[in-house]
């Protein structure tokens, strides 16, 4: 009982780790915009991550904890490998200043950890990956092209007023924006971690059947909106203004993108990258001023990043299970037929 609670500890310090990793995704617009300060755009992104504990379903964490991998292979071992994984992927992530997956880091450890476990890929549940591949093309696609045709939009509804005047509207609309992207980020974001407790606790017949606790739902917001409030701020910097340079109507645009693709993302279960839709919001509004407004050496090296997290994520936790086999705390796996 002892190491559960401590495994489940170890989750809340990844959702911790995630808010903190992708505070930048909440608040590099409303920032490099200098409609809020660094320290006013955390606080009012952290609030907004953790007021999206009231409403919002748990259809992600049941994707997460029991839709991408067998359930029956789960054991506390493979939730904390595949914990240990994805934090180290996070971080490694972060100190190189990349604003990376935490989503995908963290299921693709989960798959990686089980793997281990069992010896086979038949743990792999496909139906429950193949909408999760097809999410991390469509996300950053989605808010792309909403970010561009909502840039273009409220840029002709403003055409006929003085920059001055379109700056000051943005600067607080920019704010609802900001605050609507940071309850999507919280809802989808949060979801994925309490699947994985979930299924700790379901896995050690703590809950009689897989379904999310009060208790995880309201811990995993909570450390999800302390993480936020840390800030990452080496992110900040190059999702804000090394992609592109953003004025408030811009960021206005690309935040509100944003939201839409995540709230639609979290209605159909699927564990969507924050990550990758802020970054193709972004990019789409700053395409629509002209295309080398994008700095498009950053962006790609951005994608690099995203194509490796899965694998990278799943190679470090399968790694770290026989790590804790070797040490005699639990058995390798053994294929099964």
């Amino acid at each position: 009982m002892t190491l559960i609670i401590i495994v489940i500890a170890i989750a809340f310090v990844f959702d911790f780790i995630n808010g903190f990793h992708d505070a930048a995704n909440s608040i590099a617009t409303v920032v490099s915009t200098r409609v809020l300060t660094p320290v006013q755009a955390v606080l009012w992104a952290a609030f907004f991550n953790f007021v999206a504990v009231f409403g919002f379903g748990t259809a992600v964490a049941k994707t997460v904890g029991a839709g991408m991998v067998d359930i029956s292979i789960v054991t506390t071992y493979v939730v904390l490998a595949a914990l240990l994984g994805a934090i180290f992927w996070d971080l490694f992530t972060w100190w190189l200043g990349l604003p990376t997956s935490s989503s995908h880091a963290l299921v693709g450890a989960f798959a990686g950890a089980a793997v281990a476990k069992s010896g086979s890929f038949g743990v792999i549940i496909v139906s429950g990956w193949i909408k999760t591949l097809i999410w991390i093309v469509l996300a950053p696609m989605v808010g792309l092209i909403l970010g561009f045709f909502i840039f273009l939009l409220v840029t002709w509804l403003s055409r006929r007023k003085s920059p001055m005047a379109v700056d000051r509207w943005f600067r607080h609309g920019q704010l609802v924006s900001a605050a609507a992207y940071s309850l999507g980020h919280g809802t989808n974001d949060s979801q994925k971690t309490m699947g994985i407790v979930a299924g700790l606790l379901f896995a050690n017949h703590l809950i009689p059947k897989f379904e999310i606790p009060i208790y995880v739902i309201v811990g995993a917001y909570l450390a999800m909106g302390l993480g936020t409030l840390s800030g990452g701020w080496r992110i900040v910097r190059t999702m804000g203004m090394r992609i592109t340079q953003l004025k408030p109507i811009g960021g206005f645009a690309a935040e509100l993108a944003s939201a839409i693709t995540l709230f639609s993302a979290s209605s159909l279960g699927v564990p969507v990258s924050t990550t990758h839709t802020i970054t193709g919001a972004i990019v789409g509004v700053g395409s629509l001023r002209r295309l080398s407004a994008v700095r498009w050496g950053v962006a790609t090296r951005i994608i690099w990043a995203w194509v490796l997290t899965i694998p990278a994520s799943a190679g470090i936790a399968a790694l770290t299970y026989y790590a804790l086999a070797a040490l005699g705390w639990t058995s390798p796996g053994v294929p099964t037929p």
